[in-house]
């Protein structure tokens, strides 16, 4: 293994190495061919979906020599005087490129005051410089900063994307994953490459050879046995409360994360009611499970219940964004179990 993380050896180096963002890449690739490049631009996007590594590229792309571009962390340097370091700055030429690039990352952590001293440079910016901010909460900007700006909406990757990821990479470690463990790391990723690649490097690191098993893959990332997640999902078929909190609690007792086995309750239900209504779309959904988690689930698209719906997943979705957070871990896993047992959805 490389002493290097994996995020940051494999962070893309170039526009055709950047995945998942080709809304983004098209736009700024062309206006480099045409010479069109605006003086400011506002990369917005969750944490871990490319906005700083695309910055860096298309920084190297408009010609630009490391020593003329800067990179500022405004979360730690948010106060007028590290604003006015930068303003002053800004008035001086290039040493050796045709644009100076400034990358604030964070820039919605700036104080009022220093985005007011930040703004009178960013209306009349000197022609050699180029400003590229990045957020993660653009709603906290000011809508003079945002105005003045060119805006690219970084999307997160899906799990596909992610899974895709990982297994690529693996094979460049020479490390032998299974396309289920990819999909698990995946989705404990949640929509961010850096999370995700944080993830397989723990489990690389817990790993004593280059095959990574199952196991191994769970007790890193808190994830349950997939016996757990049908287990639950069963409970659910049969609207028996009992069963499902009984397989929680197990779960608890296993240590194993709550917020992550509602994220797979919810991938493997939408798997069966895919397998059901997209029966053209089963032999790649199946092609990652175990020979049990295909009969399992079969044996759930074709349940009679009326619990394989579209209700039945906007129910989840609801109690995984207003409880995940809750201050009981088991808590959303609970809540869902009732209002299904108890025909709310």
């Amino acid at each position: 293994m490389s002493e290097l993380s994996l995020y940051r050896k494999y962070r893309p180096k170039d526009f055709k190495e950047v995945v998942g963002q080709d809304h983004v890449v098209s736009v700024l690739e062309g206006a480099l061919k045409k010479g069109a490049v605006g003086h400011a631009y506002l990369f917005v996007g969750t944490r871990g979906t490319g906005k700083t590594s695309v910055a860096r590229i298309f920084s190297r792309n408009l010609g630009c020599a490391p020593e003329d571009i800067y990179e500022l962390d405004a979360a730690s340097n948010n106060g007028v005087d590290d604003i006015r370091e930068l303003t002053e700055g800004v008035h001086s030429l290039p040493f050796s490129s045709k644009f100076k690039v400034y990358i604030l990352d964070e820039v919605h952590m700036l104080s009022k005051s220093a985005a007011n001293a930040f703004l009178k440079t960013l209306e009349e910016p000197p022609k050699h410089v180029i400003f590229i901010l990045a957020t993660t909460d653009p709603e906290k900007l000011p809508e003079t900063i945002v105005s003045r700006c060119q805006v690219f909406t970084f999307k997160k990757p899906s799990e596909h994307i992610l899974k895709d990821v990982v297994i690529d990479i693996a094979k460049k470690e020479g490390i032998v994953l299974e396309p289920m463990g990819a999909e698990i790391i995946a989705i404990a990723g949640d929509g961010s490459f850096r999370d995700t690649l944080g993830i397989l490097q723990k489990v690389l690191n817990y790993s004593t050879d280059k095959k990574i098993s199952a196991d191994e893959i769970e007790k890193v990332t808190g994830a349950p046995k997939s016996t757990l997640v049908n287990e639950y999902i069963q409970g659910l078929v049969l609207r028996d409360a009992e069963k499902c909190l009984k397989v929680v609690h197990k779960a608890h007792d296993a240590q194993v994360d709550m917020k992550l086995f509602l994220k797979l309750v919810m991938h493997t239900f939408r798997q069966g009611l895919l397998v059901r209504f997209a029966p053209t779309m089963k032999k790649e959904i199946e092609s990652v499970l175990s020979e049990s988690d295909k009969i399992f689930l079969e044996g759930i698209a074709k349940e009679k219940e009326g619990i394989l719906a579209s209700k039945t997943l906007v129910t989840m979705l609801r109690v995984y964004e207003e409880f995940s957070d809750a201050f009981i871990p088991t808590l959303p896993l609970e809540i869902l179990a009732l209002k299904i047992s108890s025909r709310e959805e």
